[in-house]
């Protein structure tokens, strides 16, 4: 990149990264590429990959969740699963794929399963109380069924 003597010089990378985000990102990767590392601003690089992670953890929780919510709407509401079935299906299977294609792009994360497990179980938990408007006590304060089985496509829970 070269610079015009009579132009002012280029904003440093590091001021954007608070300032305008996509700038610092596109400027960044612009310098990376270019292998112009005098500018980057490190810390700020390792902050966003560690977020980049940490948003994939979350991404696989959230799934875990939604995946658990369903599964006790499925269980404790079998008068309605006449009429709604096809979507709770879909939505369980869904979540289940979501989960494995996010295990498939990151299998570091096969380990943290069962330690989100319990957190995904909670929130689902709570998740199905708000949309079911069934009592707190209707659903298990622990998770009834194990991992394995949340996981398992042929696996459908009965009252």
């Amino acid at each position: 990149m070269s610079v015009k003597p009579d132009s002012p010089p280029p904003t440093p990378i590091p001021s954007l990264h608070r300032k305008d985000f996509y700038s610092w990102a596109m400027e960044t990767a612009r310098a990376v590429r270019e292998r112009r590392f005098t500018n980057i601003e490190w810390d700020a690089i390792a902050e966003e990959l560690e977020d980049m992670g940490r948003s994939e953890a979350r991404a696989l929780e959230s799934q875990l969740a939604r995946l658990l919510a369903h599964l006790l709407k499925w269980r404790h509401q079998s008068e309605q699963r006449a009429h709604s079935e096809h979507s709770w299906r879909a939505t369980i299977t869904d979540a289940r794929e979501e989960i494995q294609e996010l295990l498939l792009k990151n299998p570091s994360l096969r380990p943290e399963l069962s330690a989100c497990f319990p957190k995904a179980y909670r929130k689902g938990r709570r998740w199905a109380i708000i949309e079911t408007n069934l009592p707190e006590a209707t659903f298990p304060a622990e998770c009834p069924w194990s991992l394995q089985q949340a996981l398992d496509e042929g696996f459908w829970p009965e009252n």
